[in-house]
């Protein structure tokens, strides 16, 4: 809960003020690249002394020379009473023209580190950049909840397009982000002397006297073994002082020559605060390290994207919370909803609950599950919990466990409704642990534990029904999903199947409209999408849309799915009703989880009934020809045979490698799917060996049975669909 408010206000707070040190930070990036590419090449092997001397022949009136971090060379000099700063070839010792830093980039450098303000701005940015290293820090620890482990950081991040854009993101960069915030705060602390960078005070030395002679620097010690790549600056003896000192500068330290006689009157090596500084300064600006400039640029930039997807974020999860009516108090009601969500959706499911219920004549109180209470006067609690991570608590019912365990027992029965995703190997597993910890205590149930996948209304619906008869009386959970804007489609073709059991089943093909860019900009277009990704369709009574796989992708050109007539189905009613030229209203809801991205290893395709759908658009999306083999069951060949011609031209095609199916109903049919994978073992464990991927779509059922035979396939040498789920191998799609 801590890391999740400190993720979130500081990224809506400071991240308005740190975008202008991401972007900064992008501009100023350029900056040691372009330094970089204009640099004249420092001949190998050259020593600072050969250099110091085709200086001193070159350019009278030479004081310094300064080898900046981009391998630039810089002379100082004073000409005729004039200070000049020239570059230099360090080859040759020519002279390269004037000297003048970009006047742009010390106005972005101002701006960066100190808002144009001076040490005010200066204190502001270091505020910033320990708000950016709290933020990156938390967003790390956040992200490690999120996909079940820090050694699962590496897996597949699931969910919405914002949601992962955020989350994968944040994965590659946060780390940088928190290195330039500690480089930041370092390079601060030098800044305001909070840190001495100087291990002592400079010794005061003067050559010796004794030798009118001044001796040539090529014949300095210390500098002919200095090579030119170490110097950060040599300091010229005056020419009025005899008793003035060469004077050189590393990143290791510092050194004082004898101009008379050569010989190194004192080092003086670089404090430990001070190599801290260097590398920080590094690693902070990438001067001195071209390459790693444009990964500090594309940190700065990534800022402004998180800002927005987690203002987005941040605005969806409010959104989600729906306002509740007649919430009574705690102390006065006899039924009692608490919620645990992580993003807020659960609670519309929650404020559907509690409408009809305080219909039917309840007094109803509903809050989140870290208020778990039960006053003597509730004969009725209901627990709605999500399941987060790898089978976590949503962050703000971290310790509802604990609470529950010190909550006094009553005589109310406590019912928990699980949500969560079949694609995590932790489905529902924290509603899981509710349901145990209350058993556990004493507490007794008025229905069993119940699991709702991806927020089906329909099932949630029918849990509802199963609730009004254990109460004794009507209960309608009107639950209306917040519905997306939608898009027209116009269906061009179908094709009718008889089915079996008295269900016919469809193949519907809609246009894909073409959209212009004020139709993505307004939301009106339909937003592209892959096969496996699902259309949800809005009947024209605007009730409850209904899901369905898609079997083709955007590149396709057409939108396609495969419809079974359910009995007294509202949706697949209306839509086997439609013939070519009618129109539906339906939108696009993202699937990536189950969705296949393009790949060379082997793909096992596993499907029954109208299942084949998504698998169907995998091969049909399989222009690589990678090795795909599908394992698909249905009754009867003549009757729901969906795709068969598609199947046989891509086979012809080599989209698809084999064919294996298995029909239910009719003699020597060979059974069910499961059956053949059972008969092809051997091969499923060598394909399993070579890295296979697997998609299974179809009943939950028929999923069950496919994860049964696999795991007895597949336990002859020590491998199961479990691990195959925790390396993002094995997905399903079930209904």
């Amino acid at each position: 809960m801590l890391w999740r408010k400190i993720h979130r206000w500081l990224g809506l707070v400071a991240g308005i003020v740190a975008l202008v040190l991401g972007l900064t930070g992008a501009v100023l990036s350029l900056d040691p690249v372009l330094s970089r590419w204009q640099a004249a090449p420092t001949p190998p092997g050259l020593s600072v002394a050969q250099l110091a001397e085709r200086v001193a022949a070159g350019t009278p009136g030479a004081e310094e020379i300064r080898r900046l971090p981009s391998g630039e060379v810089v002379v100082y000099a004073f000409d005729n009473g004039q200070a000049r700063a020239n570059r230099i070839d360090p080859a040759s010792g020519q002279l390269l023209g004037a000297y003048q830093p970009s006047a742009t980039m010390r106005w972005f450098k101002n701006l960066h580190r100190s808002f144009l303000l001076g040490d005010a701005g200066r204190l502001a940015a270091a505020g910033i950049a320990l708000a950016m290293g709290l933020i990156s820090i938390s967003g790390l620890v956040l992200l490690a909840r999120r996909l079940g482990g820090w050694r699962r950081l590496a897996a597949r991040v699931r969910g919405t397009g914002v949601q992962r854009l955020h989350a994968v993101t944040g994965r590659v960069v946060l780390a940088v982000l928190l290195l330039t915030s500690v480089t930041a705060l370092t390079l601060s602390a030098a800044t305001f002397g909070l840190v001495t960078l100087d291990a002592a005070q400079e010794p005061e030395l003067a050559s010796s006297t004794a030798t009118a002679g001044e001796l040539p620097v090529a014949q300095l010690p210390l500098l002919r073994e200095l090579p030119l790549r170490d110097l950060r600056k040599l300091n010229f003896p005056s020419a009025d002082d005899p008793a003035d000192t060469w004077q050189v500068t590393t990143a290791q330290g510092q050194g004082w020559i004898d101009r008379h006689s050569g010989q190194t009157l004192a080092w003086q090596p670089a404090s430990t605060a001070q190599r801290i500084n260097d590398w920080a300064q590094l690693l902070h600006t990438g001067e001195g390290a071209w390459a790693w400039a444009p990964v500090l640029g594309l940190a700065g930039l990534s800022i402004p994207l998180f800002w927005v997807t987690g203002v987005m974020l941040w605005w969806q999860a409010r959104r989600q919370r729906p306002h509740l009516a007649d919430n009574s108090s705690a102390a006065q009601a006899d039924t009692l909803i608490f919620v645990a969500s992580e993003n807020g959706s659960t609670w519309g499911f929650a404020q559907a609950l509690h409408a009809a219920l305080v219909q039917g004549g309840h007094r109803v109180h509903s809050a989140g599950l870290e208020s778990f209470a039960v006053p003597a006067s509730a004969r009725q609690v209901f627990v709605l919990a999500a399941t987060y991570g790898d089978g976590q608590a949503p962050a703000h019912a971290a310790h509802a466990l604990e609470r529950i365990a010190r909550t006094p027992l009553t005589s109310a029965r406590v019912t928990v409704l699980g949500f969560g995703d079949r694609q995590f190997d932790a489905f529902c597993a924290y509603a899981e642990a509710l349901d145990a910890a209350l058993r556990e205590r004493g507490w007794a149930a008025l229905l069993p534990l119940a699991r709702i996948h991806q927020q089906s209304a329909q099932e949630f619906a029918r849990w509802g029904e199963q609730l009004g008869e254990a109460l004794g009386q009507p209960l309608a959970l009107r639950y209306r999903p917040r519905i997306p804007r939608t898009t027209e489609l116009e269906l061009v073709s179908r094709q009718d199947y008889p089915g079996g059991a008295g269900e016919p089943a469809a193949i519907l093909r809609f246009q894909w409209p073409r959209a212009g860019w004020l139709d993505r900009i307004t939301g009106r277009a339909l937003a592209r999408f892959s096969a496996g990704d699902l259309l949800g369709v809005l009947p024209p009574d605007g009730a409850v849309p209904r899901l369905y796989s898609l079997a083709s992708s955007w590149r396709d050109g057409f939108v396609e799915i495969c419809v079974r007539r359910r009995a007294g189905g509202v949706c697949s009613g209306y839509l086997h009703g439609l013939q070519p030229g009618a129109r539906i209203q339906a939108f696009i809801r993202s699937n990536p989880a189950f969705t296949l991205q393009a790949t060379r290893r082997p793909v096992m395709l596993i499907g029954a009934g109208t299942g084949v759908a998504p698998l169907a658009g995998f091969i049909r999306g399989n222009t690589g020809r990678a090795p795909m083999h599908l394992y698909y069951g249905v009754r009867d060949p003549a009757l729901d045979f969906y795709f068969e011609a598609d199947l046989q031209r891509w086979l012809d095609e080599q989209r698809l490698a084999s064919l294996h199916t298995s029909f239910s109903r009719t003699p020597q049919g060979g059974g069910y799917v499961q059956d053949a994978l059972q008969r092809d073992a051997a091969r499923l464990r060598k394909l399993i060996a070579k890295g296979a991927i697997v998609r299974v779509c179809g009943s939950q059922a028929m999923a069950r049975g496919v994860a049964q035979a696999l795991d007895a396939i597949l336990g002859t040498v020590g491998l199961s669909v479990q691990q195959l789920k925790a390396h993002g191998r094995y997905a399903e799609d079930t209904f």
